[in-house]
């Protein structure tokens, strides 16, 4: 007789159905199976079930976790400046290495082994990841002291800072202003000085808003360049994970960390991706460099005095011998448009009906996860947020009459609205405009209306949501301030060119702090 530990090893990890539900399911799907063919389904699905129990036996890859921690703790309100910190800890990594010394916050979409994540909702509440995502290993093989998990906008979907489950996030600079989202606790903790570097994520400028209204630099590199695997997505062709940083050489410094293949755990990734020193490459100068003005990144500004500023700054890189002049792309203006088809449905099918991983690709799935955002979904659904209850039921309805049509159309316009933007890539070496088309505004009331919370969350993205569709690598970085609030410069470059991004960041850096 099996004993108890045996019964419970062959309890079926999944429940046969009758031949009523596959009449049901067949009746749904208008596939008008006779009784006959029914019978022999049901049988058969004895079969499938059997494999699913063998499957549910063998031992599954994880991510490794190889340096002790403990969990935390949620930090007291005195002790969390602008409510940017969703839980402290205190991981130490190697004691040497390119980040040794460093102190680290990560954003709460990024699993930490131990270390409860919210990613930001309600849904996942009372989640906690066994496994470290492979940017984390990578930061602590090189030596850096995470210090928590950064407080993020609800599932990243806002690039506001108001719609954290634990609250919003406040801007450094002025505490009734929006810190940008959805990367919102890590840019205002690293602006602050608490954290000397982060970890944000990036689908339609998610690192790029936060680090431009906070004074910051910001890095959203190529896309796969650095691995996105162990962090829960929106949508695989427009994830990103990168540094926000203080200076440009700690972007550099920590990029050399981020960056590299991951053997095959993120479909995101090509295989034998290269990544320089980007910091011995700083001081090599611009002079020579051609930088290309965009001219309808500046037509989309909606604040007379933000377009100003980067013109003027963008100039001050003639006196480190760059060739600057001004140059014309129609098409970027549709590319918020061809984002946004993408966008909808892609984070509806990957996020929500893909229980925050998605599916059809081979690599790592953070089943935990999963399970954690199912439950969550089916018990907590009205917790969403107001701008993912409206993707939520724009998506649906577009899934039901159109299924994945402007989808598909939206990934097809990608491909030429990348031709175009390569086209001028030829001819420049990096393209400059403004990151955003406005400075921070006031964070909405409790009581705002879907409408006001849907215009202060997404109506910045003119300029950054183009490159999360296309891939290209892009970079905020301060130009200066109105009104005490910051202005920022967006540079944008060739894919897997980082370098040329970086050195003309550096550039300016240098004139700028300079005077």
């Amino acid at each position: 007789m099996a004993d108890a530990k045996d019964q419970l090893y062959d309890a079926p990890v999944i429940s046969c159905p009758s031949v009523e539900e596959l009449t049901k399911i067949s009746a749904e799907l208008r596939l008008n199976c006779s009784a006959e063919e029914l019978e022999i389904i049901h049988g058969e699905f004895q079969s499938t079930a059997a494999a699913f129990q063998r499957m549910s036996h063998l031992q599954q890859p994880s991510l490794p976790v190889k340096y002790p921690r403990t969990p935390g703790y949620r930090p007291a309100k005195d002790d969390n400046p602008f409510n940017a910190w969703y839980y402290k800890c205190d991981i130490k990594g190697a004691k040497n290495g390119k980040l040794a010394g460093k102190k680290v916050g990560i954003k709460d979409n990024i699993a930490v082994a131990g270390v409860p994540m919210m990613n930001g909702s309600r849904i996942l509440e009372g989640y906690t990841p066994e496994f470290d995502a492979t940017v984390i290993t990578r930061i602590l093989d090189a030596g850096g002291h995470i210090l928590g998990k950064t407080n993020c906008e609800h599932l990243c979907l806002s690039g506001g800072s108001f719609t954290c489950d634990n609250g919003p996030v406040t801007n450094p600079h002025d505490e009734t202003r929006n810190t940008g989202g959805s990367s919102s606790g890590s840019g205002a903790l690293v602006a602050s000085g608490d954290l000397d570097m982060a970890l944000g994520g990036d689908q339609g400028g998610s690192i790029r808003i936060p680090a431009c209204w906070c004074g910051i630099v910001g890095l959203k590199p190529t896309h796969g360049l650095v691995p996105y695997t162990g962090a829960m997505p929106i949508e695989i062709t427009l994830d990103h994970l990168g540094p926000m940083t203080k200076t440009v050489f700690d972007c550099a410094l920590m990029l050399e960390v981020l960056g590299g293949y991951d053997e095959g755990r993120d479909p995101r990734q090509l295989p034998h991706i290269t990544i320089p020193e980007y910091t011995k490459e700083l001081e090599s100068g611009i002079s020579g460099k051609k930088i290309g003005v965009l001219k309808e990144g500046f037509d989309v500004c909606t604040e007379k005095d933000v377009a100003e500023i980067v013109r003027r700054e963008v100039d001050r890189l003639k006196d480190a011998g760059a060739l600057v002049e001004e140059v014309s792309l129609p098409m970027h203006l549709d590319g918020p448009a061809i984002w946004n088809a993408v966008v909808l449905q892609g984070a509806y099918n990957c996020m929500i009906k893909g229980n925050g991983s998605g599916f059809f690709y081979k690599g790592f799935y953070g089943v935990s996860l999963q399970e954690a955002v199912s439950r969550g979904l089916y018990t907590r659904p009205r917790d969403m947020s107001g701008i993912l209850k409206s993707f939520c039921i724009m998506a649906e309805y577009m899934d039901r009459n159109y299924e994945n049509k402007f989808y598909a159309q939206g990934q097809n316009l990608t491909m030429t609205l990348t031709r175009a933007y390569n086209s001028v890539l030829a001819k420049y070496d990096v393209l400059v405009m403004p990151t955003l088309p406005h400075k921070a505004p006031k964070i909405p009331s409790a009581d705002s209306t879907l409408k006001d919370q849907r215009h202060v969350g997404l109506g910045m993205l003119a300029n950054t949501s183009p490159f999360n569709s296309t891939g290209h690598p892009a970079l905020t970085i301060n130009a200066g301030f109105s009104e005490g609030l910051p202005v920022g410069m967006m540079i944008v470059g060739r894919h897997y060119d980082e370098t040329s991004i970086l050195q003309v960041a550096y550039a300016y850096e240098k004139i700028r702090d300079a005077n």
